[in-house]
Order: C-alpha cells, then structure tokens, then sequence
C-alpha cells in the first residue's frame, strides 16, 4: 500500500511556499504557478503511475524530459486554495511520449491540467536539469510586486538593473552573482515566451517578465524562494530609494569585488568589470 501524498515532505514543503506567496500579495487570483521535477523514488512511495487520468499533447515536444515526473500547479487555480483543496489545486504529470505528451498520475480532481504557463516551466528545467547536472529540481513563477513595478521606470538591459538590485543590499551579488535575466513584455502561456525563458535560463536562475512576474530556479523549493525574497527585498528597497530622490552613496565596483573574493563567487563581467 502506497504511502499518502499528503504526508510527502515535498509536498508540505510546495504547499507551505504556494501560501508563502498568496500571504505575500505575490498571488492575487490565480497568478504565479510552480512546478517541482520529482524523483522516481519519491513518486514510487506514493503513487502507482500506471493509473493515471489520460494523456495530453505538450505545445511542443521536450524530448529532454521523457520520462520526468512533475508536481506542478493547476491552470486558472488559486494560491490561496492550495492549503484547502490540494488535490483540486495541484497535480503530478508524467512526461511521455518521446517529450510529445504528458500523463496526469494525480491530482487536478475536478478535471483540471496543468499551468497555462507550463510551456516555460518544463522548457526551464530541461535546461536547468543539463547545466546543473540534475541539480536544479524546482521553478517558481510569482507576481513579486516591487520587482514588477521597477519594470516600468528602470531600463531593462539585464545588465543595468541587476547592478542596481546589487546595490541595494550587500546579500544580493553573493546570491545571484549571474544577475537577473530580463525579458522585454511578450503574450504569457505561448511558446515564444516559454522558449525566451528557457533561453536565459541557460545564465541566469531568476528571469524576470516585464509589468508581469518573475521566474526563480533552485535544488529545493527553498533555495528558489529565497533567490526570489532576495531579488524582492532589493527591489523594494529601490522603490523607496527611488522615491526619495538621488542616490548619494552605493556599494562600488571595488567593493563588488571584495565581497566577490570574500565569499568566492564571480559576478557577471558583463556587470562588472572583474
């Protein structure tokens, strides 16, 4: 007999940082989705995956996933209902079919499927799973309100305003040393915007949608809730030190580099010149 879900650490731990966000304000209505790349032990413990609800053609093939296990969040769900009705809210696919198709082995009990923005999650961690060496287990989307706001009053060269998220708080170079990845608006849920993602997901572990959202990956769901809270505590602080007019003081180039050597990381040379 199968362990229940209910009780999965990973599973507590997605319902946990899903209610994180919705008490945040990071998740009004049904914004923001996360999706989790789950082992075959950790399914085996639960679910029998020879039961499953049917099979689903994916937008387009991801050949590099076959075979891959994914918890991820409902289209048009709720934040704030996961710790209500997660069997309703949440869901566990199998990806199959050469990449082609996707199976629901659970969850989404009222007939539901997948994120609408399912395309640029599994395209992420088709790329995340390669250059992390398996590593990177967790994507997370959220509507993070200061970093969207600054969307629309700082440039958007990545380059630019990740220099400026690491100038306001002396943490944010040694978290995200790579920076933020920073795409221009495009139509949310479409392959264009999915392969854009993955696409600087190739450098960067947080991207960032224009006057939309961001997109955070980590090993755990921890690590990719803390690189976002990271990139939205410096934001907020930009807003409030853009409100009171010019910057008299921030953390240099110099600096930059000492914290660098100090904690053993190297910045984006394209940010600065290290």
């Amino acid at each position: 007999m199968k362990d229940n879900i209910l009780d999965a650490c990973f599973f507590k731990d997605a319902i946990k940082v899903l209610n994180d966000m919705w008490l945040k304000g990071w998740a009004e209505r049904n914004g923001g989705n996360l999706s989790y790349r789950l082992t075959k032990e950790e399914v085996e413990k639960y679910i029998d995956d020879t039961n499953n609800k049917g099979a689903f053609d994916l937008p387009q093939a991801i050949p590099d996933i076959e075979n891959e296990y994914f918890l991820i969040t409902g289209t048009g769900k709720y934040f704030r209902n996961m710790i209500i009705a997660p069997n309703i809210n949440l869901g566990i696919i199998k990806i199959i079919d050469g990449g082609k198709k996707y199976s629901i082995i659970w969850g989404y009990d009222d007939g539901g499927k997948p994120t609408s923005e399912a395309s640029a999650h599994l395209k992420s961690h088709a790329v995340r799973k390669k250059i992390t060496n398996d590593k990177n287990r967790v994507i997370i989307h959220t509507h993070a309100t200061n970093l969207i706001a600054l969307t629309y009053v700082e440039d958007l060269d990545y380059r630019s305003f990740s220099k400026r998220l690491w100038q306001m708080s002396t943490e944010c170079l040694v978290v995200f040393p790579e920076g933020v990845g920073v795409l221009p608006w495009m139509v949310a849920g479409t392959n264009e915007i999915g392969d854009a993602t993955a696409n600087l997901m190739t450098k960067h572990r947080l991207v960032l949608w224009a006057f939309h959202g961001i997109f955070g990956a980590g090993e755990s769901i921890d690590e990719a809730m803390g690189l976002i809270d990271t990139a939205e505590k410096a934001a907020n602080i930009l807003v409030k030190v853009n409100s009171m007019g010019d910057i008299k003081q921030k953390i240099t180039d110099e600096e930059f580099k000492r914290l660098a050597d100090f904690f053993n990381v190297m910045p984006d040379k394209d940010i600065i010149n290290y």
